[in-house]
């Protein structure tokens, strides 16, 4: 071995837990202190305690809560449209689309699944509203679940 490259060491090394506990070993330090040992950590305690020393976990918890937030305001859109009571401006139609049905009096949702009922030739009996309009039209109500 070469001389004067390895470090001091302690035989007697005094190694301290923030629970108090507290054991000899072996190591080049003089001590040694630990957050958790084998008298306070989850795995053999079977406590159910959180070991977060960087705040992992209130990351996790805060992301889960703006998770359950978004699923919240989804669901009550999802609501509302299966209500019919959307706009059909938010239907994601071509703007002459949504000018002719505007124009027609057909302003929710609602209004136009009643005119569906009533018919596919009753829209396509509107002026300028065509075949590549009615396929938009049911695609956007069958995604949304109004029709299947």
């Amino acid at each position: 071995m070469k001389q004067g490259i390895h470090p001091k060491y302690h035989p007697e090394t005094a190694v301290v837990c923030s629970c108090g506990n507290t054991w000899t070993v072996g190591s080049t330090v003089p001590t040694i202190k630990t957050d958790v040992c084998n008298k306070c950590h989850p795995f053999f305690t079977g406590e159910q305690r959180i070991v977060d020393t960087e705040g992992q976990v209130d990351r996790f918890f805060q992301r889960l809560e703006k998770r359950g937030q978004i699923q919240a305001a989804t669901e009550a859109q999802r609501q509302a449209a299966a209500a019919g009571n959307v706009p059909i401006e938010e239907m994601e139609l071509s703007t002459r689309t949504l000018k002719i049905l505007h124009d027609e009096g057909i302003r929710t949702v609602n209004d136009l699944l009643a005119r569906l009922t009533e018919g596919e030739e009753t829209l396509l009996r509107i002026s300028g509203f065509g075949q590549k309009s009615l396929i938009d039209v049911r695609k956007w109500l069958r995604a949304e679940g109004h029709i299947s």
